[in-house]
């Protein structure tokens, strides 16, 4: 590109593309280091992660059929003051699951009422009638019940997103089952049954999706959703044994591997002049290959399409009970699934979980991993993760896993074998020399991250790691 002056034209030299010779010395005289970065963590996600060996390119997970469906959270749009669902996200609620008739999911998105709370509102009373449902768009509320021995007990915490009192819109004598109090300042939309009714009667088509909705419901299930399998027990005598056999989806999901790629490039005047004693290769490709694998990470934390943040079940997103971590919150992501292998959080929400303990005046375990003492909770390793993002208002996320195929737990796909192959799942292909004399260098990885049944990964949500306790 040229840039005219008045007085002069300069022309911009090109835009560099490889490693420069000035860098290249550094590596070429006195006695020095391999080059260092800062980006490079412990990546305990990757080592923790047992990796399945994944052939064509995909893995699919074969499930038990389900009937528990609309489990997912609802988002709104917002202009100004004013906060709307998205019609299309309604079909997260159960009853609505599946159905994508529009103009049908805009009328009853128009029907919802904003209304906005403060903090220590009472929402909805147990007991009285329940004749709406309430969508959270902003804000966190408690729900509370009666014990049995006549105190108050806490149920859940829900926040952005959440939604209760669905089971009012078909039901025209449902009650509240539980107290609804606000413990933040934030905004409801509500769509009442008779506006609800108003839509239904309307649209013949979602008629025929509710009724659909009532026999699935009808079907029998256990208490994960899954299609009961029957049987007898506890019989005598001749007794007659009833038929069973194990449905399973129609639908499996399959993930696919997905990829990060760079092209390494380095001169041959570089590689030629300045190798000795360093390979000026080999040390851009170690460099190139850390950064790869943090991408890696990251990728299998926060990818939409399989990261364990947003692919987590719906059902194992829980919210603190207080803001900060407390041993309570790690216990409750703990008694949510068997056998879990280990906490995963970002470092400084790890710094928190430490404040939480020392308010308490407890210490917490330590156990050995490959011969490292990190810290524990109930024996379960607590380990790092800078990949884990924090917000602006100072919260984050801790997860807690299940790992291997044998337990139904997490596990990481990728594909060993590849041509060219440097390490296992990445591989490091020649691409020839340009014009320039620069060498260039394809460097690729291939990974993914699956599931294999719901509860093999919980996620503690909204966690404060701002808090200081006094």
């Amino acid at each position: 590109m040229t840039v005219e002056s008045s007085s002069e034209t300069r022309v911009e030299p090109p835009r560099q593309s490889s490693l420069g010779t000035a860098a290249a010395r550094n590596l070429a005289t006195t006695t020095k280091s391999a080059p260092q970065m800062q980006e490079i963590t412990s990546r305990w996600l990757l080592r923790m992660l047992p990796w399945v060996e994944t052939k064509g390119g995909a893995y699919r997970v074969n499930r038990r059929l389900s009937y528990t469906v609309g489990d997912g959270r609802v988002e709104f749009v917002q202009d100004g003051s004013d906060v709307r669902v998205i019609p299309r996200e309604l079909g997260e609620l159960g009853l609505l699951r599946g159905f994508d008739d529009v103009d049908v999911l805009t009328a009853i998105a128009d029907r919802c009422v904003q209304r906005d709370f403060g903090s220590g509102e009472t929402l909805v009373v147990r007991g009285a009638p329940a004749d709406q449902l309430h969508l959270i768009a902003h804000g966190r509320v408690s729900q509370t019940s009666e014990g049995s021995y006549g105190d108050e007990v806490a149920l859940d915490v829900l926040a952005d997103g959440d939604r209760f009192g669905e089971h009012a819109l078909l039901d025209d004598d449902a009650r509240w089952e539980h107290t609804a109090i606000a413990e933040t300042s934030g905004t409801l939309l509500t769509l009442s049954r008779a506006d609800f009714a108003a839509v239904l009667s309307s649209a013949p088509q979602l008629q025929a999706h509710i009724d659909e909705f009532r026999s699935r419901s009808d079907r029998a299930q256990n208490h994960r959703g899954e299609a009961e399998i029957a049987m007898s027990a506890g019989h005598v005598g001749e007794h007659e044994l009833p038929g069973a056999f194990v449905d399973y989806e129609l639908k499996p999901r399959e993930y696919e591997l997905s990829v990060a790629q760079t092209i390494l490039r380095v001169h041959t005047r570089v590689a030629d002049l300045y190798n000795h004693p360093m390979n000026q290769t080999e040390e851009q490709l170690r460099l190139t290959v850390e950064a790869l694998r943090e991408r890696q990470e990251h990728e299998l934390v926060n990818n939409r399409e399989f990261g364990l943040l947003h692919n987590a079940d719906f059902k194992q997103r829980f919210q603190t009970h207080s803001g900060p971590p407390t041993p309570d919150d790690l216990d409750e992501l703990l008694s949510r699934r068997r056998g879990s292998k280990f906490f995963l959080a970002h470092p400084r929400t790890i710094a928190a979980i430490g404040r939480g303990f020392n308010a308490r005046g407890l210490y917490p375990d330590h156990v050995d991993l490959g011969g490292q003492s990190v810290p524990a909770w109930r024996g379960v390793p607590i380990l790092p993760c800078n990949k884990i993002p924090i917000t602006k208002e100072r919260t984050s996320s801790i997860l807690c896993m299940r790992t291997g195929e044998d337990n139904q737990g997490v596990i990481g796909l990728h594909q060993t074998g590849l041509p060219d192959e440097f390490e296992p799942g990445l591989s490091v292909r020649f691409m020839g020399i340009n014009e320039q004399a620069i060498t260039s260098y394809l460097v690729s990885t291939y990974y993914s991250a699956a599931i294999l049944v719901p509860d093999a990964v919980g996620v503690l949500e909204n966690v404060q790691i701002g808090h200081w306790p006094r």
